[in-house]
């Protein structure tokens, strides 16, 4: 374990978090438009280390974090009308902490049956399903769901984007760093077996279903609390707004683009993404779907293992070249007095 690399990647993550944290002091810049950028990468962020989690690091590719990511917005929504008339909803931490965990018990319901029956393409059709399945019963909620208007919040608590913004970069870093301690504890190196090879890792040992179901539930829970998040900038949710397949196939790409299986490949692959959405929504509105589906098949074509798989393939590949351009070292031979 190299202590020292470590070290410095810590110092200049924490150096890069403080420097996100006071952007809202400097003047004018919660007016300005980069500032709504910003939020919106921490938030697809959030929800692309979700998937991350799932996929990247176990090996199940789910097609149902927008579920999860509206369920999220949902119970953050029902519960502000129903038992926050007073406006202490906003923002209010065990409201965030409310729409993470019925997500996540969302998600262990339905895993467990799902994921002691069926894994590989069957599992992703089967959370695609689930979506479908949620959406529906959300627009068939009656006076309860709103049905497909939705439910609306009061929006006389805003007063700028500033508590959105610093909430939005702590589910960032929070869910980054959680994926970054995982990667190195007995859990990660426990999804990681299942990744490669499920039935080696049970004749180890390794309770697969356990690991899948809990994988599974904990990105549920991040991308319930990204939900809670966005409900909380929006003040309304909808079935179209908040059930949308783009909050799950977004940050999908987010995570193949910067590299799934990796702590920062979904990070670099928000800023980039939502940057390449963001002015196709303000330069090619028309033709934005268009783009984004170009996108998504060259990602897959041309860099199926992201851009810092890319950056460490070519780094190694350098590292062996300089070896051998070097050749064996001569290991020093006495030679007699």
């Amino acid at each position: 374990m190299n202590l020292q690399g470590d070290n410095k990647r810590l110092i200049l993550a924490a150096i890069a978090t403080l420097a996100f944290a006071l952007v809202p002091f400097i003047p004018g810049a919660p007016d300005h438009y980069l500032f709504f950028y910003l939020f919106m990468v921490f938030v697809y962020a959030t929800v692309a280390q979700s998937w991350n989690v799932v996929a990247g690091y176990t090996g199940q590719i789910s097609l149902s974090q927008h579920a999860f990511f509206g369920i999220g917005g949902y119970t953050t929504a029902l519960l502000a009308t129903h038992f926050f008339d007073d406006g202490g909803f906003y923002f209010n931490p065990l409201l965030l902490l409310a729409s993470g965990l019925v997500a996540a018990l969302f998600a262990v319901a339905i895993g467990i049956p799902l994921l002691s029956k069926l894994a590989g393409d069957y599992f992703a059709l089967g959370t695609l399903g689930l979506g479908e399945i949620v959406r529906v019963l959300l627009i068939k909620g009656g006076s309860l769901t709103g049905g497909s208007a939705g439910v609306s919040i009061s929006p006389e608590p805003f007063d700028t984007l500033k508590p959105h913004y610093w909430v939005g970069l702590l589910l960032a870093v929070g869910s980054t760093a959680a994926v970054a301690w995982m990667a190195r504890s007995r859990t990660g190196l426990a999804l990681m077996a299942v990744r490669e090879d499920p039935i080696a890792a049970a004749a180890s040992g390794v309770p697969v279903l356990r690991v899948k179901v809990g994988a599974f539930a904990a990105g549920a829970f991040v991308a319930g609390l990204a939900g809670s998040l966005y409900a909380f900038y929006v003040f309304a949710v909808s079935p179209g707004g908040f059930l949308n397949l783009s909050w799950t196939l977004y940050p999908i790409l987010m995570c193949v683009m910067g590299g799934s299986g990796t702590v920062l490949g979904p990070v670099l692959g928000a800023f980039v993404m939502t940057a390449v959405f963001t002015a196709g929504n303000i330069y090619l509105p028309g033709a934005h779907p268009i783009v984004s589906g170009a996108l998504i098949i060259l990602v897959m074509l041309f860099m199926p293992n992201g851009i810092l798989r890319v950056r460490e393939g070519r780094a190694r590949a350098r590292k062996t070249g300089q070896q051998v351009e070097k050749g064996p070292q001569e290991s020093p031979v006495a030679t007699p007095r």
